[in-house]
Formats: structure tokens, sequence, C-alpha cells
């Protein structure tokens, strides 16, 4: 923070509208902040990507370019929550030893002392996962400065359990969890300053404390001049530029529009996984950044290609994260790849499982980090595994969701078009819902320009003067095509819409949206998921056929049947349309 221009102005609004002090640090807030930690044990699982991100870094550019350490505090809170062991057994087996961690060990939180809730022997169990660990006074400069010392020594991940006392001077709540997080009151305020000899006003910085803190900011300046210099002189820079730019060259939508053709032409019958593997292997042979992984899902998630090798510990420069069935760690380890920079991470799992790698997803929107969740078998298409694995109202939910984009792509040519969206975008994280079935192609001709970049569009006109909108995303598109030729057949002219990304089409003009929602004219949505959502592009009054309820396990065709989900079924909706 020796660098950010936080005047005492600032802090005496803390908590404040509009103030750059909001209650919790804010990365998008606040500058110097570098990641928006609000819920406990995010911050562990964050620093886990970042200082993966260096690992891999390191090994692509050298210590010249890339050699930090990745520090974190944390608290007996955050070592509780569940992430935190999906973090710490990661970074353990990958032997990240620029992570350093000092826990505030001062076994309190909010309802009062841990031993109400928790009995873990911490210092055993971050050994047990393949840290280095160390136990110290927190109130000791001489201790502190010798373990993170030795730490940065280490070639493991470290973790410093530094004992305090939180509150520490408070007369009457030290020690106690009344310290945690409630306003002390003047009498306490009074006590503090009395037992640490305090006589300074409010707000006031001494002397020797400011000289000090610019001194740390002088060094900053040092040492960023250092790094610049041997910046200037490697032999990679431009590489080591273009990978924290963010940028995509040209020569990536030149070989997507290649594939995308080729697509077209094959007319072959696929699920979408298996076409969004076949964009990805175009795509990590030209984006050396992209770092993709699954939640031990690889080959049902169809995210790993002959370009990226597993990233290992000795092996940094490998692009293939195994994660693990750590789907909440692995979202959240993906958001400080991001904030880190020079990685494009993604990685896959069923949508279903979604659920658990929810609160990582949602920091990664509310600060934008570019981050790609692929996510499979989206729908009761998935068959036989039955409800518990079939998502139905995981659109809707994640949909609901500020700031992030969820793609449903129907065939080949709108997967890959989906691709080229979700790595353009810069400013939040995207989802690929893929199908495990295979899809009937739905696009065909030239394909010169990217039709699910606005998020929907005709895909099919209606015969005459259309009489109701059919929209339909996904492996719903087919199905919808087919009721379109079924109608047609009985009179009534249909026009059929896909749209991928909701969200891609609201940003789009309102006469565009007319134009291709048709105005007033009735419309009929189809998606295998719920109706929440729907209205706002159908209305009240319009049609959808889609689920009700949980879904079974069954063959996904006989699902679709038992489900309504089917060509007739779209018929029947639309005919009380008209």
């Amino acid at each position: 923070m020796h660098r950010v221009n936080i005047t005492l102005k600032d802090i005496e609004n803390f908590r404040q509208l509009d103030a750059a002090t909001p209650g919790h640090p804010e990365n998008f807030v606040t500058k110097g902040v570098e990641t928006t930690t609000g819920p406990l044990g995010q911050g562990i699982a964050t620093a886990v990507g970042m200082a993966l991100a260096e690992r891999h870094l390191n090994a692509r550019f050298g210590d010249d370019l890339v050699d930090h350490h990745t520090w974190v505090i944390a608290g007996d809170g955050c070592l509780m929550e569940g992430v935190s062991q999906e973090a710490i057994t990661l970074a353990g087996h990958l032997k990240l030893n620029r992570l350093i961690v000092l826990f505030d060990d001062n076994e309190v939180t909010i309802d009062g002392n841990t031993n109400l809730s928790d009995s873990t022997d911490q210092i055993k169990r971050f050994e047990a996962a393949g840290w280095a660990t160390a136990s110290i006074d927190g109130h000791d400069e001489t201790a502190i400065d010798q373990a993170m010392e030795w730490a940065k020594a280490s070639d493991r991940p470290v973790l410093i359990a530094c004992k305090t006392r939180i509150g520490f001077g408070a007369p009457t709540i030290e020690g106690t969890g009344k310290a945690h997080g409630g306003p002390y009151g003047k009498e306490e305020i009074a006590g503090i300053r009395k037992n640490i000899v305090w006589e300074h006003e409010p707000f006031i910085i001494p002397d020797e404390i400011l000289s000090a803190w610019r001194e740390v900011g002088s060094r900053g300046k040092a040492t960023h001049a250092e790094w610049s210099s041997r910046h200037d002189g490697a032999d990679k820079k431009a590489e080591f530029d273009m990978a924290l730019s963010g940028e995509i060259p040209e020569e990536f939508f030149k070989a997507m529009a290649v594939h995308k053709q080729s697509v077209s032409d094959g007319q072959e019958k696929k699920a979408t996984r298996q076409w969004s593997g076949a964009a990805l292997e175009v795509a990590t042979k030209i984006l050396p950044t992209m770092v993709g992984g699954s939640a031990d899902l690889t080959g049902s998630n169809n995210t790993k290609t002959s370009s990226t090798g597993p990233l290992t510990e000795g092996a940094y420069d490998g692009r293939y994260v195994h994660y693990g069935v750590r789907e909440h760690g692995m979202a959240a380890a993906m958001n400080g790849m991001a904030l880190h920079g020079g990685v494009v991470p993604y990685s896959g799992t069923f949508f279903v499982f979604g659920d658990y790698s929810r609160a990582a997803i949602r920091l990664g929107a509310l600060m934008g980090t570019p981050v790609i969740h692929v996510m499979t078998h989206d729908s009761i298409g998935l068959g036989e595994d039955g409800p518990t694995h079939q998502p139905v109202e995981h659109l809707s939910s994640f949909r609901a969701m500020p700031n992030i984009w969820v793609m449903r792509p129907a065939d080949g040519v709108e997967t890959a078009e989906c691709w080229e969206m979700a790595l353009k975008r810069q400013d939040g994280p995207t989802i690929m819902a893929l199908t495990r079935q295979g899809l009937t192609p739905a696009r065909s001709g030239k394909i010169d320009e990217n039709l699910s970049a606005k998020g929907a569009y005709v895909l099919k006109e209606a015969e005459g003067e259309p009489q109701l909108v059919i929209i339909a995303t996904g492996s719903e598109v087919e199905i919808a095509l087919a009721a379109q030729e079924t109608l047609k057949g009985e009179g009534i002219a249909a026009r059929v819409v896909s749209m991928p990304c909701w969200e891609a089409f609201a940003e789009q003009s309102e006469a565009y949206q007319d134009e291709v929602l048709g105005g007033d004219l009735p419309k009929l949505a189809v998606e295998a998921g719920v109706r929440h959502g729907w209205d706002q592009w159908i209305g009240r009054k319009g049609g959808f056929v889609g689920m009700k309820s949980f879904g079974a396990s069954a063959p996904y065709k006989d699902l679709y049947k038992h489900f309504g989900i089917t060509p007739e079924g779209v018929v029947t909706a639309a005919k009380a349309l008209v």
C-alpha cells in the first residue's frame, strides 16, 4: 500500500458510501488491493492460484522476470472454511514454495474461543499436507522477521503460526470474541492507549513511523527499478509483455475461422463438450497463456489438449492442472491466477458441481476476473446418473449473478464462437454450459460473422410472415428446428432464434432485440431448465417448454420424452399461443 494514494480523509471515511476504504478490501475500489477476500477462506485459496501462476511464469520466463513470493495473512476462521483444505492440500502437493501463510493464531472467532467449535492442530494439519511449519510469538518483531527469512528459503509452502492476543491492550475485551469486529468504545480505546503507551491524537502518524513507512516505499521503488532494467534487457521481453497484456493475437481468430468453416462443412453430430475440446485444441496451440485443468473429470470435460502437458512439481511449465476433486479450490485458484496476470485460466467440471464452486465464481464476477469455467453435462441430457447430477436450476441461478456470462451453444460452430467470446472477455468470468449428448448441427454455410457474439440471432426465419418466435438454447435448438418444420406443415409460420448468451444479448440495442424477438409476436422459449428469468425475453404470457421439477434416472431420450421437451411438446405449446 506504500504506493497508493490513500489519504487520512479516506481513512476517516472508512466504510462510508463511495469511500476508497470499504468495509472489506475490494480490489476494484482501492488501488493496491490485490484481491477481494470477504468470505473467509477465499484469500488463502486465491493465493494458491497466485503462487501457482508465479511458478508457471517463472518456468516460462526465468528468475530475471518472475521471481516473487505470495504472502497470506489468515485467521482461525479462514482455516476452518472447507475451501482452505482444498487449497492447502493442492499447494502442498504441487510444492508451491513461494507461498507463505502468516496464521494469526489467536484462538478467537466471533462466537468466542475456537474451542467452542474446533480442536484442530493446525500445525499438524499443514504438515500432513506437505507444508513446512513454524510457531512463533506473533507480538515479537524479531521472531517474525527471522521466521519470514527462514520461510523464503523453504522448498515447500510455509505456514508460520503467529500466536497473538486479539484486541491487544484492550483492558476488558483482549482475547475475547468481543474484540473481533464490534466497536470498542471510548473507554476501551482510552485503556488501549494507556496500556500500549500511545500518546498521539487520533489519525496522527508519528514521524518515526511515517519515515519508516516511506522507507518501505523507497525500497520498493528501488527494487522495481532493478526489475525494470532486467525486463528491458530480457530476451523474452516481447513474449512476457504480450502474456501480461491479455491481448489475443489476430492469428487466433484466423485459425478459429478455419476451424469453424471445417466444422460447418463437416456437419457432424457431436456433443458440445466434444466441440469445445476441438476449439480448445486450436486455441491452446496459439495461446501459450492458456492454462487449463479439471476437477477429476478431464475425459468428460474434454479440457486437456495436445498442447497442455501436466503442470506438476518440477514441471511448472506444464499447462494443465489436475485439481483433483476440489471444485471450490479450483475456482478460487483460477481467480488468483487471473489476478496475478500472464495466465488465462480455464477448467472443467460438471455443471451441477458449480454449486460447490459458486462462492469463488461469485467473487470472480465481483472482481471482474477473466476466468473460463467449462461446465459439461448441462441438463437432463446427462441421463442415467439421475437428478443429483442433472442441473435444472443452474442456468437460471448463474444467469442471476451479475457480471457473469453464461454461454450455452447449440453446435460446433456456436461452441467455437462462444470460445472466441470468452477469450476476448477481460472484465469477468464466463461459464460454458455444454452437453453430454450429441447434437444435430444447427449452422451451415458461410460463417464469416460471429453471430453468437450478439447473444441471440435468427437462426432460421419463418417461411412467410412469422406468427410466433421460438427461442431456444443449446441442446434444445435442434428440438425447436424440428418443431418449426412440423408447424410449417400445419400452416403456422414460426421463426427460430438461437440464444447462446443472455448477457451478450442484453447488451445489444433495443432495436436489435426487437428485430430478433419480433416485437409483439408471441414468444415460446425451449430450454431443459426451469423457467425462472425467461419472462424478460418472452413476457409473462409467453410459452415455455422446459423443467418444472428435478430430473430422474433414465436414458436421456426417455427423459426428454417424459418431461415433454420434444418437438411435439413445442408444437402443442406453440399452437396455444397463436
